[in-house]
């Protein structure tokens, strides 16, 4: 029970003069509860420090055995001269063992090098990305919302005023995009409008992919689309076929109902099929449709959806061709994913359902920063190993046998890793403002560490699985993309899941494209928040 308290904080507001009702015209306040991620770098399971050794040491064995199979044939050749080694072939007394002992090092030393290459996985190359811009007509400020919303004749005042503190607190600016029909008195949650949306976002930004890498959509061998809560049949993947005329061979997967972490979880598997299928390009595209899951009842916990998801699309083109090589902006190095769906209350705390009144919604739990929290140190902790330096990961793993083995006060709070030593750049979902703070504060980010997922949170808003290719988008719109730089993006969503890519630069970035999303509004960025 203490340890919960200490969770919570408490905040007395004024709410102004009360307008109607049966206290029109007092004063009147209530109070605001915050709960507060816990710190979860403070408690770190051992198991998945050891998951997280266990990717490292995949590949270990071979990169072990070649130095010392080379270290000892070495010798054995070197110790013999020229005139010694023909010796050693031709003289019939000494031929017999020498040469087998050579040759036997010899095969043993190609067969190591023939089984760690076989197995060594294909390296995966980002060609380039793109993210959806709507048209201006689209934008909506934070006053015009509510002022729509009222007009659309879905919402009573209670709910307007939710929304309308909502939004003032929620880290988003005045210029973000919101489909027309939401508006519209009638239902805009239909096939009709989700497709219509799902076309505009999808074909803009496949289209600005192919013009910028300059490939045709017919030498595209694996697509995948993720679409959480719009799934429609035929499927988002095969409209993309139909609309480009692809290829019959084409492998396509469509990823439904796995939140805004299913961007990550595309890539994973557009990974997977490349390692499969050599000298091929693999699109992935994400994307979620916000006419289609607009909420218009009054149920509270499924009105905040509405206040912070906006319109979005990236499609990213990868490939594992070694030509490719020269031209790739990015090198794909890690994946990690950690699935939190084992426990109800993490299953649970991102919900799709209907309400009292039968309007289909999209429901948070107050459990949400918890769960949350308890995934993102789960995830971190495994991918600790694979891009911490060997320093961090010495004090840490130290701190951590101190604790197993002597337990107290003393060792109760392990050595928090700096993950700035191991990446350049950071693209955290942008989720919310009271995410990105609370993630902030327990991972130790700077201001200009978050910077890119709170000016994309501001100006694109919440836009889903694609709001880590904003942010990355932004990164490069600065460029302050230097070769050799390691980028981590991280995003989480229903299930409860955490996932994190971590790619690492080619080059060092160009002058923003004419098509970067940011570039109509670079200059005015970073803003004061």
């Amino acid at each position: 029970m203490a340890r919960e308290e200490a969770l919570l904080s408490t905040e007395i507001v004024n709410r102004g003069i009360e307008s109607s009702g049966p206290d029109a015209g007092s004063l009147t306040f209530s109070v605001r509860v915050r709960r507060r991620l816990p710190d979860f770098v403070q408690s770190v399971n051992l198991k998945y420090v050891k998951l997280g050794y266990h990717y490292l040491i995949s590949h270990a064995i071979y990169l072990a055995t070649i130095p010392v199979l080379v270290v000892v044939f070495s010798a054995e050749v070197e110790s013999i001269s020229r005139d010694g080694l023909w010796k050693l072939l031709w003289d019939e007394d000494t031929a017999r063992y020498d040469l087998v002992t050579l040759l036997a090092f010899f095969g043993v030393l190609v067969f190591t090098l023939s089984v760690y290459f076989m197995s060594k996985p294909r390296s995966i190359y980002l060609i380039d990305f793109a993210c959806y811009q709507p048209d201006d007509d689209l934008k909506v400020s934070k006053e015009d919302y509510i002022e729509l919303a009222r007009k659309s004749g879905k919402f009573d005042e209670a709910s307007l005023e939710f929304q309308k503190r909502i939004l003032q607190s929620s880290g988003i600016g005045d210029e973000t995009y919101i489909p027309k029909a939401v508006w519209l008195p009638e239902n805009c949650s239909t096939m009709k409008e989700g497709r219509a949306e799902a076309s505009e976002v999808i074909f803009s930004a496949l289209d600005e992919l192919f013009e910028k890498c300059r490939i045709r959509a017919k030498d595209v061998g694996i697509l995948v689309v993720n679409c959480s809560l719009f799934n429609p049949t035929p499927s988002l993947s095969a409209m993309i076929v139909n609309h480009y005329k692809m290829r019959g061979n084409i492998l396509s997967f469509n990823l439904g109902g796995m939140g805004c972490s299913a961007g990550i979880i595309a890539i994973d598997l557009a990974r997977d099929m490349l390692q499969a299928n050599p000298n091929n390009y693999a699109v992935v595209v994400s994307t979620e449709m916000v006419a289609f899951n607009w909420y218009p009842g009054s149920k509270r916990s499924m009105l905040i959806p509405n206040c912070y998801f906006r319109m979005g699309c990236s499609a990213v083109l990868l490939s594992n061709r070694r030509p490719d090589f020269r031209r790739a902006k990015y090198r794909l190095e890690h994946i990690v994913r950690t699935h939190k769906g084992a426990d109800d209350r993490s299953f649970r705390c991102v919900y799709q359902e209907e309400d009292e009144q039968g309007f289909k919604g999209l429901k948070i739990s107050k459990d949400l920063m918890e769960v949350g929290g308890d995934a993102l140190k789960t995830n971190i902790t495994t991918l600790g190993p694979l891009v911490l330096p060997f320093s961090e990961q010495l004090i840490f793993f130290a701190t951590l046998v101190k604790k197993q083995l002597f337990g107290g006060k003393e060792a109760s709070k392990p050595y928090i890793p700096d993950y700035k030593l191991a990446f350049e750049h950071f693209c955290v979902h942008a989720a919310s403002k009271t995410v990105i703070d609370e993630l902030q504060r327990n991972l130790g980010l700077s201001e200009k560490n978050v910077e890119a997922s709170r000016m994309t949170l501001h100006r694109f808003g919440n836009t889903s699985s694609s709001s880590i290719w904003y942010e990355l988008a932004y990164l490069e719109g600065k460029e302050r993309v230097k070769r050799g730089d390691r980028v981590w993006q991280l995003a989480f969503g229903s299930g409860f899941k955490c996932n994190s890519v971590v790619w690492r630069s080619m080059h060092r970035s160009r002058r923003p494209s004419r098509n970067n999303p940011w570039l109509d509004c670079l200059d005015r960025y970073p803003v004061p928040l």
